[in-house]
């Protein structure tokens, strides 16, 4: 694709609403809607607020916002290094195959090697046999000897508040 024909950006306070409505329609791609409980206060202070939890790009077509990608660092012992976790990639329907998706991933793959990151990684619902597909021509390797598990909701708050 073009450097034309697509822009990433770095998010900015003025993004948040934009990225909202983006989370919700990878949320109902997903088939998770339910599940949503974004705050946009609370996701402007997490993007750009002190400290920073997260960060955020966005694909643009000329003025429109095709996608969004929200990553964070997380360290691996092993290797010594920071790494790059990708929270959400998401490209609307309407413009995938595009190569919208694809460039997000290099760019966020320069940011991890400029960083110094050991690695870049994501997970991916089973299901979701396209975007497997589309990881797996890009060199991505499915981690298959691993297990990801959660503890959220009122699981978080008794295990936090047990002695």
């Amino acid at each position: 694709m073009s450097d034309a024909l697509c822009r990433i950006a770095p998010a900015r306070r003025a993004d948040v609403p934009l990225i909202v409505d983006l989370v919700r329609e990878l949320a109902e791609f997903e088939r998770l809607a339910d599940q949503v409980r974004i705050d946009p206060v609370l996701l402007e202070q997490h993007l750009f607020g002190e400290p920073r939890y997260a960060e955020a790009v966005i694909a643009w077509s000329g003025s429109e916002a095709v996608g969004y990608a929200l990553y964070f660092h997380n360290y691996s012992t092993f290797a010594g290094r920071p790494g790059l976790f990708l929270e959400d990639l998401f490209v609307r329907p309407v413009v995938r195959g595009r190569g919208f998706g694809e460039a997000l991933l290099r760019h966020l793959a320069r940011t991890a090697i400029d960083r110094g990151c050991a690695r870049f990684e994501w997970s991916v619902l089973d299901w979701n046999e396209r975007a497997i597909d589309f990881y797996r021509k890009l060199g991505a390797v499915p981690m298959d000897d691993w297990t990801v598990y959660r503890v959220s909701g009122d699981a978080l708050e008794r295990l936090a508040s047990q002695p």
